[in-house]
């Protein structure tokens, strides 16, 4: 079966007024926009369109607990979430392993800390990688610990010499600062007006980490993020480009319009640029503190109008389509038309298909046959 599903965009602050309506073809709501949530998770399960052709179900989460063979084959949930991302800056986060989240939702179900509480740190007991995929022209974020070369280099640059007393690697001096005495302070103040300042050479690395500084300052003012990015990579996306953010990664999303794919969770360890709940030492015990390189995803082309990014989770995959082309299902599907139109046709039934639209894909139809032109997403189960 092919099921219409829609939903709406959540309106976190640092959501764009506009972008997700200018993709999709909507009307603005007059309200930040900040992601636009397709699946079943109970935060903001998807609308079934026609509730007719879900047996009456509202969403799909209803659908799902109503009729979970059809809806799920084999599976026992439904485990991956597409979102639409556009705005920014996000807060730096990073998220457990399968094992660390699970110790973890057991441990503060064990202590009694209510499900919603505002300082639980483990809402479920999954994991929560991510891909994400740029569809602006240019998506920025930071991702991954830096070079410890760099790092040096850039506090240098900024006069900061007294911090890097502070630790020998990477992982010293960020411990350092999310430990946030009057020290730290005092340098969030200090990396702010040196930012500022026309004489600091902005080329190069050094460039990219004052001009995020300047961006974090304006959202975040005295936020120990701002001299914790220096500490990280700063990456920029070209349209078509993806990351994979494993477990252990910390990020942040920093400006553009993208297409996100991940484990179905709410498990962040937030280590800034926010006003939520920051459990230093949690963080500190999922994040893998190693400097490595910026953890792009290159896809696989299946054709020349498919291409499939698999990031090795055993939850999803992500397919990228741009005309005619045919992609096996193992398991239950999302598609999100961003432009154009299309026909689908599975092993049992079809469903036109154009921009802003999405359906969900019952297992039971076995593959998506893709007639047409323009731009489709494909979430669903690796094969």
């Amino acid at each position: 079966m092919f099921v219409g599903i829609a939903n709406t965009p959540r309106d976190y602050a640092w959501g764009s007024t506009t972008a997700i309506a200018e993709l999709l073809g909507t009307t603005p709501s007059g309200l930040p926009e900040a992601e636009l949530w397709l699946g079943a998770h109970p935060g903001s399960p998807s609308r079934i369109v026609s509730p007719a052709d879900a047996g009456g179900a509202r969403d799909l989460a209803e659908w799902i607990a109503a009729d979970p063979v059809t809806t799920l084959g084999n599976l026992p949930r439904l485990p991956f979430l597409l979102k639409v991302l556009a705005g920014g800056p996000l807060s730096l986060q990073a998220h457990p392993t399968s094992q660390q989240a699970v110790e973890g939702f057991e441990r503060e179900n064990a202590l009694g800390i209510a499900l919603d509480a505002p300082h639980r740190n483990y809402r479920d007991a999954y994991p929560k990688p991510e891909v994400i995929f740029a569809l602006s022209e240019k998506f920025d974020a930071l991702c991954g610990f830096r070079p410890f070369d760099e790092s040096r280099e850039v506090f240098r640059a900024l006069g900061l010499d007294d911090v890097l007393r502070q630790g020998d690697s990477v992982a010293e001096l960020f411990e350092w600062l999310m430990r946030d005495g009057p020290e730290v302070d005092d340098i969030v103040t200090r990396v702010v007006a040196l930012s500022a300042d026309p004489k600091v050479d902005t080329s190069g690395t050094v460039g990219d980490a004052i001009s995020t500084v300047a961006l974090l300052a304006h959202h975040f003012p005295g936020d120990v993020g701002i001299v914790s990015s220096l500490l990280l990579n700063r990456v920029t996306l070209n349209r078509g480009e993806a990351l994979f953010l494993p477990a252990g990664n910390i990020h942040a999303y920093l400006d553009g319009v993208g297409i996100e794919v991940m484990t179905a969770s709410d498990n962040v360890l937030r280590g800034g640029l926010t006003p939520k709940h920051v459990d230093v030492p949690e963080l500190l015990r999922v994040l893998d503190l190693q400097p490595g390189p910026v953890p792009r995803l290159m896809p696989e082309a299946l054709s020349s109008n498919l291409n499939v990014f698999r990031p090795g989770s055993d939850d999803f995959v992500l397919v990228h389509a741009t005309g005619p082309a045919e992609y096996p299902l193992s398991g239950p599907a999302i598609v999100l038309c961003t432009n154009g139109s299309f026909e689908l046709d599975g092993g049992e039934s079809s469903k036109a298909i154009s921009r802003g639209e999405a359906v969900f894909v019952t297992p039971s139809e076995g593959r998506v046959r893709i007639s047409g032109n323009g731009e489709l997403f494909v979430a669903t189960t690796p094969g």
